[in-house]
């Protein structure tokens, strides 16, 4: 009978055991993974040298991160946000939008990190003393 087990009838082994080579093989792959992980995010990068604010697609300003102080961001007549630049590092402390995502972001001071506000259309992006053209990728 074809199809039907009946108790008692071998069966098939459809699984296998985990072998030498297996338990190698991942090991390996594993270390691969974890090693360019930290190619990725545990290299320093380059400290930027100020940060350029833009507000719906204009340049608002350019302001240098060694530079302590408190930008507000007006837009349409109101303070919408409020950039505070202190020790070589620019935080949004504070957001009118509803979400508030640009203000639980983390403060930023390496090239081409960015903070963006969507519903008020500002992004903050580092920029260093230097301009290549080349991101980091291509670098």
């Amino acid at each position: 009978m074809q199809g039907i087990l009946l108790h008692g009838e071998d069966r098939e082994v459809t699984g296998r055991r985990v072998q030498k080579n297996d338990v190698i093989f991942l090991s390996v792959l594993f270390l691969l993974v974890l090693a360019a992980a930290g190619f990725f995010f545990l290299l320093p990068r380059q400290a930027g040298a100020r940060v350029e604010v833009t507000v719906n697609g204009e340049v608002y300003g350019i302001y240098e991160l060694d530079t302590e102080q408190e930008i507000p961001i007006v837009s349409e007549g109101r303070t919408t946000n409020l950039l505070v630049i202190s020790q070589g590092r620019a935080d949004m402390t504070e957001a009118d939008c509803p979400d508030k995502l640009c203000v639980h972001q983390r403060a930023i001071s390496k090239n081409n990190e960015t903070i963006v506000c969507l519903p008020n259309r500002v992004v903050v992006r580092v920029t260093g003393s230097e301009e290549s053209g080349l991101d980091s990728v291509a670098k």
